[in-house]
C-alpha cells in the first residue's frame, strides 16, 4: 500500500498492524482517522473451533491455552520488551528499532487481555456493524457461540 500511496496511484489507504507503524509509511503521509474512531473498540481476531472438536480435545486445548498465556505474559512484560522486539524482528526478518516504539506496548498495537478473555461486547459491536454494512446476511448473538471456560481453566492453573 505504501508504494501505491508514494507512487501517487492511489490517494488513501487503510493500513493494519505492522504495516502502519512502518516508519517510511508514517513519514510521508498523515492519518486521518483510526479504526476505534469509525467503529468503537473492536475484537476483529478471535480464535474458533467446532465444538466437537474442543469436547475430544479438551485437555490438549487447555494445555495449548496454558502455553498461549505464558508466551502472552513473557511477550506483554516490559522487562521482556527487547527479547520479544528481537525475537519478532528475526521472525520477520525486519530491523528491531522498526518495532521496538510500539511492539506489545500498551496504546503501540493491539489490546491484549491479561488473561487473553476477549471483549465479547466489542466482539457483538463488530458483528452488528458488518451485518449492518452488507458483510454479513444478519446479526447474531456471539454469547451464545463463545466458551472461554478453555482460557479461564489456563489462567487458573498459572495462578497455582
Amino acid at each position: 500500500m505504501r508504494a501505491t500511496l508514494s507512487e501517487h496511484k492511489v490517494d488513501l489507504i487503510g493500513t493494519g498492524l505492522p504495516f502502519a507503524q512502518d516508519p517510511a509509511l508514517r513519514a510521508a503521509t498523515r492519518t486521518i482517522f483510526t479504526q476505534r474512531e469509525a467503529i468503537g473498540r473492536s475484537e476483529m481476531i478471535v480464535w474458533v473451533a467446532r465444538s466437537g472438536f474442543l469436547a475430544a480435545h479438551r485437555p490438549a486445548m487447555v494445555d495449548f491455552m496454558e502455553d498461549v498465556l505464558r508466551a502472552l505474559h513473557f511477550l506483554t512484560d516490559p522487562a521482556n520488551h527487547r527479547e520479544a522486539v528481537d525475537i519478532v524482528a528475526r521472525f520477520n526478518k525486519q530491523p528491531a528499532d522498526y518495532y521496538d516504539a510500539w511492539l506489545f506496548k500498551s496504546g503501540g498495537d493491539y489490546y491484549r487481555d491479561p488473561n487473553a478473555i476477549p471483549d465479547l461486547g466489542a466482539l457483538q459491536s463488530n458483528i452488528k456493524t458488518q451485518a449492518e454494512f452488507g458483510f454479513l446476511k444478519a446479526d447474531l448473538d456471539i454469547r451464545h457461540y463463545a466458551d472461554l471456560s478453555l482460557i479461564k481453566d489456563a489462567a487458573t492453573r498459572l495462578a497455582h
